[in-house]
């Protein structure tokens, strides 16, 4: 099934409820998205895009994931 934008971003915020986040994509399974949020701040950007893929709950794990591809720039607020 594929995703939306919105769908994306749902996620996200369920577990950065504060972030900035910006998705953007159209075609159901190539997405780009910012994150940033103050919980960033101190951590590399590997921990950072850690947090939000676990964010996303599998949505991008094994064949059946609805999520192919996700750009993801993370950090925090300047």
């Amino acid at each position: 099934m594929a995703m939306q934008a919105q769908d994306i971003e749902q996620l996200i915020r369920a577990s950065f409820p504060d972030a900035q986040i910006e998705v953007q994509g159209d075609d159901g399974q190539h997405f780009a998205a910012m994150v940033i949020d103050e919980s960033f701040r101190g951590k590399n950007r590997v921990q950072q895009q850690r947090a939000v893929y676990a964010a996303l709950k599998g949505a991008m794990d094994g064949p059946a994931g609805a999520l192919h591809a996700l750009a993801l720039t993370t950090k925090a607020p300047e």
